[in-house]
């Protein structure tokens, strides 16, 4: 399939203007805004930084966030790394081109691999940290042509055997195809047809809108997201996860491996992980939505849904000592809607390990609440997602961090940052897996661990207040992460091993480091990334024990 596409077919203007708090106000309101004004403001995670004297060198740009590399040195108080010259360098080697301009990243330089699979095509998921690093730096351009180039081929017809996707699905990766012979570039993309299990990624569209609020909010550019074509995508996209349906909860239900984990691994129903991007990603699409016909539907619809998933997942997804204690004193088989035990969760369901597991200070939000079941897996993803959207309060926020300073160990370990906690073993490894010899306990999804997500700890650190915890880690990362030439992800326990299929000079490995660094000497720079509390969305509601006295 070609799929032509001129990056500058979009009208482009160099404004020096930003996104107002639109993205941060009162949601119950947003319907009766009148236009945006596009008159710079600092945002609420700009401002804090400096108002608490967390940090003593904040820069905060006029006109975007921005940060040199290397000569940031020369204005921040930080001696670069050595290693940051190599990340850039590598991270740049690992442009993609279509028609001679930069288009993504390819998920992993590794020329020693013998298997290819599709590790050369540019993956959306991971684009988004080397996109937040070019941001960063001060190179949009790069950006603007991923989100422009993924919005045409979302346009295509998709199709699985002889079933037809829906028109929104925004691809899992796409492929540049250079003939020098003809001198045409031509671009393949892969819906979940081709994929390992044949799953369409839930996530992709989510990114999608979440970057290109990052792109607007970086420049200060508001064409983009205001052409048709985005506000249609964005509509599109929109669309197929606020249809209507069976649906009695309003969480999005989802295949499993639909997301980063895209390997059975027991994330079916309604992953944390989704949650907490399609809360991000309907806040996001809320703040760049046009006050239409069409606009002002869509965000009537995601008002709407929005108080109801933040209630729900506040409410029900939320673990801490208290209600663990309430959850392992849970009456069962209650009927109407006086229930308390909604979920008709079996105590003796709640593992061992988690008793040992959760101290007096901290929480979390478990990984998956469906009738009956309950995953309490730790997923750092969606909790870290989930304290950058603000679909977390500030309390539950800052018990995230909690969390992870009195479990360190079984967290951290020596590599940042586990993908998910505990790993699945034995009879049960078999079961939920199904065998899959990549998976196994402690290792690759199954309680790996991933230096990608370094950037979105280090983002949750800085919006809690908690920049030592992400400093504390990007040391620890700064150990090895180079000497071992980039890998995708870690074994063991600990995460002391090189993954034993992992590749190397795995990109967002790479850019998820870059954006650690850059976030942390300029915290400005988690603006883009990062959305304030709404402050009139409602409170989440003290259940009363189901026990009787």
């Amino acid at each position: 399939m070609d799929g032509p596409n001129d990056p500058n077919a979009l009208q482009a203007v160099n404004s020096q203007s930003s996104l107002s708090e639109l993205d941060d106000s009162d949601l119950a309101r947003l319907l009766d805004r009148p236009r945006l004004n596009i008159e710079r403001k600092r945002s609420f995670d700009e401002r804090s930084f400096s108002e608490l004297g967390l940090y003593d060198n904040v820069y905060s740009p006029g006109g975007r966030s921005g940060w040199d590399t290397p000569a940031s040195s020369a204005r921040n108080s930080f001696e670069p790394h050595p290693m940051v010259a190599d990340a850039w360098e590598a991270l740049r080697r690992s442009l993609v081109y279509f028609r001679g301009q930069p288009v993504g990243t390819i998920a992993a330089y590794d020329h020693a691999s013998e298997e290819v699979l599709n590790y050369d095509q540019v993956f959306v998921r991971d684009f988004v940290p080397s996109a937040l690093a070019f941001l960063m730096n001060g190179e949009p351009d790069i950006v603007k042509n991923f989100l422009i180039k993924t919005l045409h081929i979302q346009g295509w017809e998709k199709r699985i055997d002889r079933f037809k996707l829906g028109e929104g699905a925004m691809p899992a990766s796409f492929k540049v195809l250079h003939d020098p012979n003809r001198k045409t570039d031509t671009v393949i993309a892969d819906f979940g047809e081709s994929a390992i299990g044949r799953v369409a990624p839930v996530d992709s569209g989510f990114w999608w809108i979440i970057l290109l609020r990052a792109y607007t909010k970086s420049t200060g550019d508001l064409s983009l997201a205001e052409t048709p074509e985005c506000q249609k995508g964005m509509r599109l996209i929109l669309s197929l996860c606020l249809s209507e349906g069976f649906d009695t909860f309003p969480t999005l239900l989802c295949a499993d491996g639909c997301c980063m984990i895209d390997r059975r691994m027991g994330v079916y129903g309604y992953p944390i992980e989704i949650q907490a991007l399609f809360f991000m990603a309907l806040r996001a699409a809320l703040s760049m939505l046009k006050h239409d016909t069409e606009g002002n539907e869509f965000m009537e619809r995601i008002v709407k849904r929005l108080h109801a998933l933040s209630f729900h997942m506040r409410s029900y997804f939320w673990l801490d000592f208290q209600q663990l204690n309430d959850i392992y004193r849970y009456k069962t088989e209650e009927y109407s809607h006086t229930a308390v035990n909604k979920f008709n969760v079996i105590p003796d369901s709640i593992p061992d390990w988690l008793f040992d597991f959760m101290p007096l200070r901290g929480g979390y939000f478990i990984g998956n609440v469906s009738p009956a079941r309950m995953d309490f897996r730790w997923f750092a993803l969606g909790n870290c997602v989930a304290i950058l959207s603000s679909l977390a309060t500030p309390e539950q926020s800052a018990a995230i961090m909690d969390l992870i300073e009195a479990r360190w160990e079984e967290l951290v370990g020596e590599m940042p940052l586990k993908i998910c906690y505990p790993a699945i073993e034995s009879h049960a490894w078999r079961i939920v897996t199904g065998c899959d010899p990549k998976n196994t306990r402690w290792s690759y999804h199954n309680g790996g661990s991933w230096p990608v997500l370094l950037w979105l700890l280090t983002a949750a650190c800085i919006k809690t207040g908690r920049p030592q915890i992400a400093r504390k880690a990007i040391e620890l990362a700064e150990t090895r992460l180079l000497k071992d030439g980039w890998p995708e992800y870690y074994d063991g326990k600990v995460g002391r091993f090189i993954g034993k299929q992992a590749r190397k000079f795995q990109t967002w490995s790479i850019a998820g480091y870059l954006v650690a660094k850059m976030m942390l000497e300029d915290p400005s720079h988690l603006g883009m990334i990062s959305l304030e509390e709404d402050k009139q969305m409602k409170p989440v509601i003290k259940r009363s024990s189901s026990w009787t006295c």
